[in-house]
This record gives C-alpha cells, structure tokens and sequence, in this order.
C-alpha cells in the first residue's frame, strides 16, 4: 500500500468525511448517512445519491458541496458499505432499495432527482421499478446514471470480481484471500492509466471497506452481480423506460463498465444525454471531479421543487 504518513492523513480524510453524516436506523440496520442542505437559496429539487461496490458515499465527498450549491443532497452507505453497519447476511437489491425507501421516507422527501454509480445505478433501477409499480411512492424528476454494468453481459469483469463471485455466498473466516495491498491494487487498476491515483485515496478506501470485517463480506456483497443477471429486464428495463429526463456521464477508460453500454442505452433510449469523460475510468467523481461537476451540473438543472 503506502507509507504511515498516507495511512494517517487518509484516515483523517475518513473521519472528516464521518464527521458530516450520523447514525440512522433504517430497515433494521445502522445506516451511515449524509445530509447537506443547500448553500444559498432553494431553487432545485433534492438530490439523491447512490454509490457503488466495494465503496461507499466517501466516493462523493469532492463533488457533493458543490453539488449542493442550490439544492438539498443526500447521501448514505448502503447496508454492509463503508459507515454502515455489516451484518453476515444476504444482500440483495431488495435489502438495499428498502434501506433507501426507508432513509427517504424518514427524511419525508417525496420528489427528488437521482444521481447513481455503478451497483448504485442497480439499486436505483429497482426504485424505479417500484416507483413504476406505485409501490415507492416519490417522484423522480430526472436522473444522472454514472458507470455501472446495467448490461451485464457487456461487462469485462475483473480477476479479482470473478475470484469473488466463485467463493460461497458467505464470509471468509479470515483475511488471507483479501488485504489492504491486494484490494488498493485492484481498484487502482479501475481507474484510467491517464488519472493520477493518490495512495491516500487508496488507503482510505481500503480502511472503510475493512471497518469492521466488511473485507471478509465482499463474496457476500457481490452477489449484485448475479441479481444483475437474474433480473436484468427489471432493473435496466426501469433504467431504460422510466418517463424522467436521463442523463449519462461515463470514464470511457472504464475496464469493467466499458464505454459500448452507453451505446446500448442510447439506443434504448434515444433521448438521453451522454458525457462521455477520455481520460476517466470508473470513478469520474475522483478521478476527474470538476470535469464530473461540469458535466452533472447541466444534467441535474430544472424547475423549482414546486414544479414547472
């Protein structure tokens, strides 16, 4: 990994970023969540995020004041993620939108627009789902949809994500298979060779995805993967034909979620907007975060939250 010194100031990045959020009890679980009002006046509908595997809301601390200059933002760690707590159980798409359906529900947020990366875009697929079905009952006004899988059978995954998926949906009973210098290596390798990686963000990754053995869940945690290719037509299906303006801003050096799944999408959705970032892997909210505000900033712009 990196020397003491990137250790030490990576983890006061991670307690810096703990000292904005608290504690709820959502879904019978200890969820890590973020809320941020805006800077100045009101004059745009609160906004949802929702981050992706192995990390957690952490990914959007660069990006997310700016991103609140006029609107409300919220964020959380979903279950078994980052802040939150990490039971050894199942984890589903079910577990992780109820957990989402019960933060916005306790915080009475009824119309919002959604900005979604990687397994975040899945989960957010399901609440479109449901809220298609009457069963989430918020408005999504438009949506942001960063690089995730959402075709799966587009997706190069790694070494390290097939290693994963053929262990037992179980925790490990030790840390052999999973460590720091090991996991700092496979997330280096999602970002593109043109993006300077700071150690510092590596090691507070890693320390956030290790808080209390959330290494040891991963081949629990990653099943995503195969909910992704069991119910595909639910979860893309929504992605692809929920009525909101769609927005997509993708790291075209994306290893995993190649750049083609954008294609695809457009020619579902032929409507939709596409950013495409050269120079970007996975993670365009660290790699390239202005370049990622440059691009969402537009996307997210509309009526007040009374409406048009």
């Amino acid at each position: 990994m990196t020397d003491d010194r990137s250790r030490r100031s990576g983890s006061r990045v991670v307690a810096a970023w703990a000292a904005r959020g608290e504690i709820r009890r959502l879904a019978g679980l200890d969820i890590f969540t973020v809320d941020i009002p805006p800077a100045g006046p009101e004059s745009a509908e609160p906004l949802l995020v929702l981050h992706g595997f192995p990390t957690s809301s952490f990914d959007f601390r660069h990006v997310v004041d700016d991103l609140a200059r006029r609107r409300r933002v919220v964020l959380l760690d979903l279950a078994g993620y980052g802040l939150s707590a990490k039971p050894d159980r199942p984890y589903t798409m079910e577990l992780q939108a109820d957990v989402v359906a019960a933060f916005t529900a306790g915080l009475g947020l009824d119309r919002l627009a959604l900005l979604t990366h990687d397994m975040g875009d899945t989960v957010g697929g399901e609440l479109l789902a449901r809220q298609l079905e009457g069963t989430w009952p918020v408005e999504v006004t438009r949506r942001v949809l960063t690089n995730g899988s959402i075709y799966i059978g587009l997706a190069q995954l790694s070494v390290g994500q097939e290693v994963l998926l053929a262990l037992p949906d179980q925790a490990l009973t030790g840390a052999g298979l999973i460590d720091g210098p090991g996991m700092a290596a496979n997330l280096a390798a999602t970002f593109s060779p043109a993006s300077a990686v700071d150690g510092r963000e590596l090691d507070a990754q890693w320390e956030l995805i290790s808080r209390a053995g959330g290494h040891l869940l991963l081949p629990r945690l990653i099943r995503y993967v195969e909910e992704r290719r069991r119910s595909e037509d639910r979860y893309t299906g929504a992605i692809e034909n929920h009525p909101s303006p769609l927005a997509v801003v993708w790291g075209v050096d994306d290893p995993i979620a190649v750049v083609s799944m954008t294609d695809r999408l457009l020619e579902a959705r032929p409507d939709a907007s596409v950013t495409l970032l050269g120079g970007v892997g996975h993670f365009p909210m660290i790699e390239a975060p202005g370049r990622f505000l440059a691009a969402v900033t537009p996307a997210l712009a509309g009526p007040s939250p009374a409406g048009p």
